[in-house]
Order: C-alpha cells, then structure tokens, then sequence
C-alpha cells in the first residue's frame, strides 16, 4: 500500500526470519514487480526486541537512502486470566510490541523521520477481559507516540479496531469464539482491508497536526446501547441519549 498509494521507493522490511520466511520471500518479489523495477526492497532478518539488533539494522541503512519513516506493525497474542499469567506468557506479549517499539524510538530519535507509525490496539485503550498483557503492550505505544510528539517528533499511535481476515496466521485469525465473543460485546465490528487502509491514509494525511493516538475502529452503537450496564464510560458519547417517554 505505501507503494502503491503513497510512492514510496524504498523499503527495509525487518522481521525475525527475515527472507527464510516464504510468505515475506513472497511478499518482497511482490513489492518489486508492482514497482515496475524501481522499488528497492530489503528484507532483514532482526529481532527487534534485541536493542543490539536493532542499532545494527538502523546503522545499516545507506546513507545514500536514508531512513525517513518507520512503521511497527509487529504484535502476538497470548490471552489468559490474571492468575493464569506469567512472566513468560507477559515477555512473550510484551517484546515485540513494548520493546520494539522502544529500541525503534531510541535507535532513530536522532534521525529526521517525517512519520513513526504505531501499529497499537483498541484493547490498550478500553482492554478486554483475558488480555491483560496486550492490553498493557498497546498502552505502551500509546504512550510512547505521546512521549515523542511532545519532544517534537513525529509520533502516531494507531489503536485499530478488529480487522477482518481469511489469514488464519494472522492475529484476528487466531482469536478463538470466546475472544469473538468478547470484541463483539464491546459493539466493535471488523474493518475490511480497504476500510483499514483508507483510515490509515486519513490518519497519514493528517501529518504533523495528528494526534499521537487515533483510534480507527468500527463500533456498533446500537449493540452498545443493548450492553448490559451499559457502553463503556469512553464510548458513553457514541450511544444516541434515549428520550424519556
């Protein structure tokens, strides 16, 4: 899509397995036929929870190319109550979002980025009942796109509603019925590929007067209406007031 839509040329794709994943092999000779042959695409084995890896990934990048945006779309699930948490199952959540995420703000604070895309998650702003750790993960971002635009520096936290998807690998995929369940409590509805990417081009456009977090999601109003108890407080205002009769 930043090939496509918004001309970008160059791209540093970094992820654990780098090109020995087959579905990111696939993605990379994608990127390079839809460019006609004048998008350079990389592809890096790095983890980037690793603050070592990352200054080498960042240090790599040609100067004749400079870096000018990063987006972190990086996240795994690991859903369980509270008492059924543990540090393991927390770490598991917490590094490729929190971490990442943190070593990609301290390895490019330095350099004049034009956007510092986080790809963040609506349960770190309302939360959802088993998902303590991505919960807490998300804020993380959040907090960090706060953090940097109040530096002066380009930050933008994306707190996506559910994307729907036929990738059974992908994360809404993994969701089990109760998880559904749960998100459809909420009144939040998934979002089409399209709809997710236009809001994405909205939240761009909106450049330097952005705020640090947006909240793209869908959310059923009159499902809201019909929770028992009621909205959640932050989604009160989305809910038509009933007239008394």
């Amino acid at each position: 899509h930043l090939v496509a839509r918004h001309g970008v040329r160059g791209l540093l794709l970094a992820s654990r397995r780098g090109e020995a994943d087959p579905v990111l092999r696939a993605l990379v000779e994608e990127l390079r036929t839809a460019g006609d042959g004048r998008v350079e695409v990389r592809a890096e084995a790095c983890d980037l929870a690793d603050a070592a890896a990352v200054d080498r990934l960042v240090a790599g990048v040609d100067p004749a190319r400079p870096l000018t945006g990063v987006f972190h779309a990086a996240g795994t699930l690991d859903d369980a109550v509270l008492a059924n948490l543990t540090d393991e199952r927390l770490d598991r959540v917490l590094r490729p979002k929190a971490d990442a995420a943190a070593h990609l703000h301290r390895a490019t604070e330095g350099l004049p980025l034009a956007a510092f895309v986080l790809f963040s998650s609506v349960a770190g702003v309302l939360g959802n009942a088993g998902q303590a750790g991505y919960a807490a993960a998300n804020a993380h971002l959040d907090a960090l796109a706060q953090r940097r635009t109040s530096a002066g520096l380009p930050g933008t936290s994306l707190a996506w509603g559910l994307w729907e998807t036929d990738d059974t690998s992908g994360m809404a995929g993994s969701l089990d019925t109760a998880a559904r369940a749960r998100i459809d409590r909420l009144g939040i509805r998934p979002l089409s590929t399209a709809e997710g990417l236009d809001l994405l081009d909205a939240a761009l456009a909106l450049g330097d007067k952005a705020p640090a977090l947006l909240v793209p999601a869908r959310f059923d109003t009159a499902a809201l209406a019909r929770r028992p108890g009621g909205p959640p407080p932050l989604l009160a205002d989305l809910v038509p007031a009933r007239r008394a009769t």
